[in-house]
């Protein structure tokens, strides 16, 4: 599976991704906040994730990873192979071509 294709091609498309993932956030300047599903968050600020980079943390909690897979993998409670084919199958990627 080619991890890297996945993660550019959702890089590429995060502004447009998020909205649907957490859609209770709001972009500001390079970066998507919102409220951290995975807990009882009550006020944005601490869960953001860089769209630039795909880094996203939950400064809340210490929760972080380094791209769209592993936030996914997150959000989803999935390993970060079945994130990494949610994510394709969403972009319509085949996730085993090179």
């Amino acid at each position: 599976m080619d991890f890297a294709r996945i993660n550019a091609a959702a890089l590429s498309q995060l502004p447009q991704i998020l909205p649907r993932w957490l859609p209770a956030g709001r972009r500001r300047f390079r970066e998507y906040v919102a409220l951290n599903p995975k807990r009882h968050d009550r006020r944005m600020g601490s869960f953001s994730i860089n769209l630039t980079t795909g880094r996203w943390a939950d400064f809340a909690t210490g929760d972080k990873g380094g791209d769209p897979i592993a936030l996914a993998a997150f959000l989803f409670d999935l390993e970060q192979r079945a994130a990494a084919l949610k994510v394709a199958a969403m972009l319509g990627l085949d996730p085993f071509e090179r």
